[in-house]
């Protein structure tokens, strides 16, 4: 199970650093296998900063390249050869700096060096969404508002995060660590335990209201020994599209692909609080029907990753 640092500071007040809680946890029986640090962006977008293009000028020895000066706000302007095609004069851009290193898809990096590109000197790169992660698109260069300070540190225009994921073991004995709020419960305990001041913020459920008690969809159990209660709630008027940005942060922290909006949130409340959640698009069921039971043993069930799977008589 991985523990988002930040995450868990949601839900409890801690003054305990990451090796700390990573000790404490351990001494509360869920052993800690490891501290790493990650961020929202791979590399943290260091070496890469705001700039200028002050002059811009077609290569003699290209036909789509130019020739551009910047001003990164250090003094001197540095020239950079840019083979996009929107580079214009006036532009406010991100630039990769020399020693920069970008990361691209799995493992792969590319390091900024000064380079001599048809003869002529470049020290830097000015830089497309994709090649500093943050986008997919390489028609071009990124061009930022003309007020974004000279200067700055890309990562604090982007508002970069860094991030202390902490590796917990949980063992089957401890189901209730499986959340980000089942270990600060615990953990709260332990803090109190051992003289720290500190408070649990319980999940507030003061909004939460329930308009009627009409599903458009019945719910059948065939196997109450298996499956005693089995709840549902219907939400009407969802529009399916992408996460916000915090959404998609939590999530890729953890490890968790974001989807969209609705498989993100259920997720979501997964690490979050523990409970599993899914989602069914009611205009989708056939026969307006969610029905609950066991299957005869050696049924085949292919899971939403294409893998094929023999059911046991006792899977729900």
């Amino acid at each position: 199970m991985n523990i988002s640092y930040s995450w868990l500071k949601q839900y409890i007040d801690l003054g305990l650093s990451p090796e700390e809680l990573a000790a404490a946890l351990t001494s509360i029986g869920l052993e800690t296998g490891g501290i790493e640090r990650v961020e929202s962006i791979k590399g943290g977008l260091r070496g890469i900063v705001i700039g200028k293009v002050l002059t811009c000028v077609e290569h003699p020895n290209s036909d789509h390249l130019h020739i551009t000066t910047v001003d990164l706000g250090l003094g001197e302007p540095l020239q950079i050869v840019c083979g996009a095609p929107n580079v214009a004069a006036g532009q406010t851009v991100v630039v990769a700096t020399v020693g920069t290193t970008l990361y691209g898809e799995g493992d792969e990096t590319f390091q900024i060096k000064n380079s001599k590109i048809r003869g002529v000197e470049s020290f830097g790169m000015i830089c497309a969404e994709d090649e500093i992660g943050m986008g997919k698109s390489h028609d071009g260069i990124m061009v930022l508002p003309a007020d974004t300070p000279v200067g700055m540190p890309a990562a604090d225009y982007f508002g970069i995060t860094s991030e202390y994921i902490i590796e917990v073991d949980i063992t089957p004995n401890r189901a209730d660590a499986c959340s980000h709020y089942g270990v600060a419960r615990d953990l709260y305990a332990w803090l109190i335990r051992n003289g720290q001041a500190s408070s649990l913020h319980r999940p507030a459920t003061d909004s939460f209201s329930v308009d009627n008690h009409d599903l458009d969809i019945d719910v059948v159990v065939e196997n109450p020994d298996a499956c005693p209660r089995y709840c549902a709630v219907s939400l009407k008027d969802c529009k399916v599209g992408e996460s916000p940005e915090w959404l998609k942060k939590a999530l890729t922290s953890i490890g968790c692909r974001p989807i969209n909006n609705v498989v993100d949130v259920t997720n979501y409340i997964m690490f979050a609080y523990g409970q599993p959640l899914h989602c069914f698009d009611a205009d989708m069921i056939e026969g307006g029907k969610v029905i609950v039971k066991t299957l005869p043993e050696g049924t085949p069930f292919v899971t939403l990753d294409g893998v094929e799977h023999k059911l046991s008589e006792n899977d729900l």
